[in-house]
């Protein structure tokens, strides 16, 4: 069986890829177009293995596209890549639009292609899994029921608005030309090997460096925190075995926390993995303007996907963010790099920049 993998050495990806290269005799075609977040690291020992081929190439290249089906002729397409930071789609949502609508319907003409040349139990084997995030959904107030299956779609930022469109897209693919996808949600993902512009990656390490900790707002804002090999082995359940077309997966972990709840949280892991002479460092919060639309909070009802996937998260948030904390303090020669190049070298806008320093919690 071959699987192809679309933003497989992005931090959601990689962790896929890691998964599916320990527990499954897959082949893994593995297609990245080596953005500022992509790591070659993160794949850990899946990089280099005989069973994973990389193919540097940007899913919005038709031609690309083609050839790599034609060549590698994959079972199973799992579409990861996305343009993902919701500060960056508000200040450039141009470039999300491109890849996360305009890549996301070449790579659907590239698989229709593939599928309809195949044959029988190759054909009605075929899946395309399309991985998509509880921000299509819009926002919910504090008593509001989580987000489910068959909640009506809300989108409230230009990154949300082009994930809701590539939704929307693969679902026309299954309806017009019955090309078997299906479509998962999830909730915000943390784990190793998450870019450090991301939550929080980006709390931990400015508090290691005794920077300010800003949080947008009160920091009341809530989201459900998933670890992303949780998240990993649930998607791989979906694509390789339980996953069936037409359908959608709502996938989360009950793990609702306010950002706040979250900075004071790492905060306490680090005093205690490793104290700061200065003091607690919950001294370092510092409360800054909200950004713009803002959403209050994002929770997922997984029942659903938990029933038909045969999953449930492993980690608790407490063990999962440890974890993660501690994973962070093992590898900085993985991330300080990153952080002493402005994120790889970009020159990245004032605006932009400014908000890349503040808690961003998507």
């Amino acid at each position: 069986m071959t699987v192809l993998i679309t933003g497989g050495l992005g931090f959601i990806g990689s962790a896929v890829v890691r998964r599916l290269i320990r527990t499954t005799d897959e082949a893994v075609v593995n297609i990245d177009k080596e953005t500022y977040a992509a790591s070659h690291d993160a794949l850990e020992e899946a990089r280099g293995h005989r069973r994973h081929i990389h193919i540097r190439a940007d899913i919005c290249d038709a031609e690309a596209m083609r050839a790599a089906f034609a060549e590698w002729r994959p079972h199973v397409v799992m579409h990861l890549a996305a343009e993902s930071h919701v500060d960056r789609s508000i200040d450039g949502p141009a470039e999300f639009i491109r890849t996360n609508v305009v890549g996301t319907q070449v790579l659907l003409e590239a698989a229709r292609s593939h599928w309809a040349g195949l044959e029988g139990a190759e054909k009605a084997a075929f899946r395309f899994h399309h991985v998509s995030t509880d921000e299509v959904f819009g926002a919910l107030g504090a008593d509001d029921p989580p987000f489910h299956e068959a909640t009506a779609y809300d989108p409230r930022s230009p990154y949300s608005a082009s994930k809701a469109a590539s939704d929307h897209l693969v679902r026309a693919w299954r309806h017009t030309y019955g090309l078997p996808a299906f479509v998962t949600n999830t909730t915000n993902n943390y784990g190793p090997w998450q870019f450090p512009e991301k939550l929080i990656p980006l709390v931990a390490l400015n508090a290691l460096e005794g920077r300010p900790l800003p949080v947008y707002g009160d920091g009341a804002n809530i989201r459900d925190w998933i670890h992303v090999d949780d998240h990993a082995e649930a998607l791989c359940l979906a694509a390789l075995s339980a996953g069936r077309p037409g359908e959608t997966y709502c996938i989360g972990p009950r793990q609702e926390r306010t950002n706040l709840q979250v900075v004071t949280a790492i905060c306490a892991v680090l005093d205690r993995l490793r104290p700061d002479p200065a003091g607690p460092r919950e001294r370092l919060i510092t409360f800054v303007s909200d950004r713009p639309g803002h959403d209050f909070r994002y929770a997922m009802d997984p029942s659903r996907a938990e029933a038909a996937l045969g999953w449930k998260p492993r980690r608790s948030f407490e063990a999962g963010l440890e974890h993660t904390l501690a994973w962070y303090l093992d590898h900085a020669e993985w991330w300080r790099p990153i952080r002493e190049s402005r994120y790889s070298g970009q020159r990245l806008g004032s605006t932009i920049q400014s908000r890349a320093s503040t808690i961003s919690t998507s």
